[in-house]
């Protein structure tokens, strides 16, 4: 799942728990179903979301583009996981989820900077992190396609169609 659809995600998660609140403030005797189970949340969105909270300009929100992070960036961050409220492998998630995809590779092109936790220039993109990037969102670009042209595959034969054939054989 890419970040662009992790974030769409998160805008309807958003949502529906804003009409959730909203519905409870007009029916404040109404409530919920002992039966209804919580919705399982995306980890990696789940992870996502203190960073944009915390470090707003080094994972901005969507739809203001992504910038390069600084190399290191999670040896920094890990100083701030009480902070955050994150384990040690949920921030890893985050921040692997959010280096992947089309925005923060766009973001790669060469000599731009890269910042820290704090928004502050911390070294530039090389000729060679930007190819690498490039290349990346080639291969996801292709991948992608491929996907989409895959054909779907048949229904696996229940066993009533296995006992006709066999029987008109």
């Amino acid at each position: 799942m890419g970040f662009e659809q992790l974030a769409e995600l998160r805008d309807r998660l958003r949502s529906e728990k804003q009409q959730v609140k909203a519905d409870s403030a007009k029916h404040p005797k109404r409530k919920p179903s002992p039966q209804a189970k919580p919705r399982a949340q995306d980890p990696a969105v789940e992870a996502i979301w203190p960073l944009q909270k915390h470090f707003p300009l080094a994972f901005p929100v969507n739809p203001a583009p992504k910038v390069p992070l600084k190399e290191g960036i999670f040896k920094d961050a890990e100083q701030h996981l009480e902070l955050l409220g994150l384990t040690r492998e949920q921030l890893k998630l985050g921040i692997s989820t959010w280096c992947r995809g089309a925005r923060y590779w766009a973001s790669m092109v060469e000599g731009a900077p890269r910042l820290d936790l704090s928004g502050q220039p911390s070294g530039t993109v090389t000729a060679a992190q930007a190819l690498h990037a490039k290349q990346q969102a080639s291969r996801q670009r292709s991948q992608g396609r491929r996907d989409r042209m895959k054909p779907k595959a048949s229904a696996p034969a229940t066993a009533a169609d296995t006992t006709a054939q066999q029987t008109t054989d």
